[in-house]
């Protein structure tokens, strides 16, 4: 069985937005959320700038049940279930009855790790010999599908409910395995998306790598600088995105609005073998996935006319560039226009993949294309293999057709999906 497979439903819990209206401002006009932490200057950390989503306290008694709030204290979990409900409400889903759950409906919703800071928590209180104050959720909140369970309960989603765990590719991994599983026919809808925690237990060890700017402790919105000559390293970010995927019969059925069509994608890994390792890619596993990618939609390369690629602001994006165009055989003003979403989010680990493929699924809602800032220094090994004029600055009026979004993670592993603007051929 190989059916139409859509997207109907975007949520997202950013560093420059935590609704799809805000969001959408933020990319619009480069407005970071990238932002000077005082916690971290006060550890010491060389890097004391990142990106993490603005959540006030009010907001959470609409997502969250007074008993689920109580000792709730795993950011994660709050940035994928923000996300995940909005993106159910955008796409005019309704939760499940008390008494049967949607079998029709499942959740795909990937972190790398859940609930750092309640595991600090509970370290210090089982070596206190005081386990019984961890309180009843301590579970929930540190088992890495904990957020998949949470919005199982929360929607009462019947079909297929789990959690995938990929590095940097989770989120976009995500979205082609829901995607699979409609095609085949397994499910009607599937939540997909991902999160991560943010805080100096998920980014101190990024910061011992020294692979973090040290040097915009003052000017945090300049740090993230992807594409760039002066490009220091990746600023850490956090949150969650989200996306409805859905079958085009149960899409058109219930007359639902329809966002982009997915016409496929690719997972692989590098193996960590020739050039690849844990944190450097194989580039013959990333053209390889790109190639895939395309093949497994049934287009040409030349149908791409637009990349979000990984891109973190580091060494590697000269070399994502040349991958890029060795997989599609294009460079040049030939080459499609490109973009990188890092420079006003950071790069936000596990959630980067969910929250990238919203923001690009939603330049083909407002007919932009979101500018790249803080690149106005563009890196000469890019410009050698790519004309300028294919990466703006900032966002022009443009109309994607096809779209590929793609995430390269630590590990050597490689995910590319391909959007479409839907059109009901």
């Amino acid at each position: 069985m190989n059916r139409r497979v859509v997207i109907t439903g975007l949520g997202v819990c950013a560093p420059n937005g935590t609704d799809l209206d805000s969001f959408t401002h933020a990319l619009k006009n480069g407005v970071s959320g990238i932002t000077f932490h005082q916690e971290l200057k006060n550890l010491n950390f060389g890097c004391q700038i990142a990106g993490k989503p603005n959540v006030g306290e009010s907001n959470l008694n609409d997502y969250f049940t007074k008993l689920q709030l109580k000792g709730l204290n795993a950011s994660g979990v709050v940035y994928g279930v923000m996300a995940g409900v909005d993106a159910w409400k955008d796409a005019g889903l309704a939760i499940a009855s008390k008494e049967t759950p949607d079998w029709d409906s499942g959740i795909v919703f990937g972190t790398g790790i859940l609930g750092v800071d309640k595991f600090r928590e509970a370290i210090y209180l089982v070596d206190k010999g005081s386990a019984r104050r961890l309180g009843s959720t301590s579970v929930m909140q540190t088992m890495a599908s904990g957020i998949s369970a949470y919005l199982g309960g929360i929607l009462g989603c019947g079909n297929q409910v789990t959690t995938n765990s990929s590095a940097c590719t989770t989120g976009t991994e995500g979205v082609i395995m829901a995607y699979d599983r409609i095609m085949s026919g397994k499910a009607e809808r599937i939540l997909t998306g991902s999160c991560s925690d943010s805080g100096p237990y998920v980014w101190g060890g990024f910061d011992a790598m020294r692979i973090l700017p040290r040097q915009y402790n003052d000017n945090p919105t300049q740090g993230s600088r992807p594409l760039s000559a002066s490009a220091a390293g990746f600023v850490p970010g956090s949150g969650a995105g989200a996306l409805v995927l859905e079958s085009l019969e149960s899409a058109l059925k219930r007359g639902a609005k329809i966002y982009v069509e997915v016409l496929g994608g690719a997972i692989n890994s590098g193996g960590q073998r020739g050039e690849g390792s844990m944190t450097a890619p194989n580039n013959e596993g990333v053209q390889r996935c790109i190639g895939d990618a395309i093949k497994n939609a049934g287009i040409l390369t030349s149908d791409i006319d637009t990349i979000n690629g990984h891109l973190t602001a580091t060494a590697k994006d000269s070399i994502e560039i040349k991958n890029w165009s060795v997989a599609l055989e294009r460079s040049g003003k030939d080459f499609p226009y490109i973009n990188s979403f890092k420079g006003t989010i950071g790069h936000c680990l596990a959630a980067a993949g969910s929250i990238e493929c919203v923001a690009s699924i939603l330049q083909f809602k407002v007919g932009k294309l979101f500018g790249n800032p803080n690149c106005s220094d563009l890196h000469s090994e890019i410009t050698n293999i790519v004309d300028s004029s294919k990466i703006p600055q900032q966002t022009v009026s443009y109309q994607p057709n096809i779209l590929a979004k793609a995430s390269f993670g630590f590990g050597d592993v490689n995910a590319c999906v391909i959007f479409k603007a839907y059109k009901n051929e």
